[in-house]
């Protein structure tokens, strides 16, 4: 393994473990819009009522601009990453493609967007083939750079280039995603390397909680 793939993995895992701290501190667990409802026990950090990730206006792959209203009624998946990325980001986009077959005709009710943190090199075109060879299903969303830093900053996500040897450049980002529920509301941080039974047993708590 590599000083700079090392370096790179460190400082996602570190990012990932200051935010999973910062949002454990939410005292809401569980909550639910039905007060005589079972209390939820979720597998992932429960950070319902947080005070951000509220807002994400970016635009798709096809042109199409995009916001989290688009998907109400569908439990969201959203992660921050880039298609260069070697391990964190394919594998996380894959384990989602699979929740999504585990879950049957309710994987129709699940939405993964992913949100790219390097809009240089991804393109519509790149993100587009990226995320559909994985499942047609994906949005892909980019924006500016100033776009991409004020949607990072909604969402509590780190991210910063790094100087390979080549003289090109990698990308450090929080590896964890958020999930939202059928009515936009964050719900859940899950952190990267979740199960993904774990995952699917999560979405499908938020899935049934919105048929009550």
């Amino acid at each position: 393994m590599s000083k700079l793939f090392s370096f790179t993995r460190r400082a996602m895992l570190l990012a990932g473990l200051a935010a999973a701290v910062s949002l454990a501190a939410c005292d809401k667990a569980g909550t639910s819009a039905d007060p005589k409802a079972p209390a939820l026990k979720f597998n992932a950090v429960d950070i319902t009522g947080a005070a951000y990730a509220r807002k994400l206006a970016l635009t798709d792959f096809d042109g199409k601009p995009r916001q989290l209203s688009d998907f109400k009624g569908k439990v969201v998946f959203v992660f921050f990453g880039f298609t260069q990325c070697p391990d964190v980001c394919p594998t996380t986009m894959a384990e989602l493609a699979e929740v999504r077959k585990r879950l049957g005709p309710d994987g129709d009710r699940l939405q993964g967007v992913f949100v790219t943190v390097d809009p240089e090199r991804d393109t519509a075109d790149v993100l587009k083939a990226y995320l559909q060879g994985m499942d047609p299903s994906f949005v892909g969303l980019r924006g500016s750079l100033a776009e991409t830093e004020a949607v990072a900053s909604e969402f509590k996500v780190f991210y910063q280039k790094v100087p390979t040897k080549s003289g090109g450049y990698t990308m450090d980002h929080t590896a964890g995603a958020f999930i939202f529920d059928t009515d936009g509301q964050v719900r859940l941080f899950a952190r990267y390397g979740s199960k993904v039974e774990d995952l699917t047993a999560d979405i499908k708590q938020l899935l049934a909680s919105s048929k009550r």
